[in-house]
């Protein structure tokens, strides 16, 4: 009869001696401790800060087929919903990683010429390579404003504006 084969044992035997420590409750704070009465009171009048897990901002554009473009060609966005009324598409929803935006078709209802991306920069941080993408939003049609470039506080960006001057930064810190 053939004996058959064990591994073996990884597991050890418990030390004898050792009692696992028994469960006791945490430590009282000690009345010191504690933050004045008056303090507490304060902050409790004060209204919380406000606590966020996205910020997805929505851009009224004049174009919204170009915008779509743009921002899934040039910078490689991905729509992620599309909303449309009356069977005709009036804006989507753009995600770029945990990042969200929202375009949406302009109604004119403030006129034609109204300018949209004025005085308004968005900020992207990344870690993918900041040259890649410069070559990628060139190859696409798309301009930059400001070439990759070093940053004195630690970053290399981009800035490029969409179609409808909405200026966008992005950066990876170094």
């Amino acid at each position: 009869m053939a004996k058959a084969k064990t591994r073996p044992s990884t597991r050890t035997a418990p030390k004898q001696g050792r009692r696992a420590a028994p469960k006791s409750k945490p430590p009282r704070r000690a009345a010191a401790a504690r933050p004045p009465a008056r303090a507490v009171e304060r902050r409790l009048r004060k209204p919380e800060a406000l606590r966020l897990r996205t910020f997805s901002p929505g851009f009224t554009v004049d174009d919204l087929q170009r915008s779509i473009e743009f921002y899934t060609r040039a910078l490689g966005f991905m729509v992620s919903e599309r909303w449309t009324s009356a069977g005709k598409l009036r804006g989507v929803m753009l995600k770029a990683g945990l990042c969200e935006l929202g375009i949406s078709q302009d109604d004119f209802s403030k006129g034609r010429e109204r300018r949209k991306g004025e005085g308004v920069r968005v900020w992207c941080e990344t870690v993918q390579d900041i040259d890649e993408l410069a070559a990628r939003i060139r190859a696409a049609g798309g301009k930059l404003t400001q070439e990759p470039k070093d940053q004195t506080w630690g970053v290399r960006s981009l800035s490029v504006d969409d179609p409808d001057g909405f200026h966008l930064t992005i950066y990876r810190e170094l």
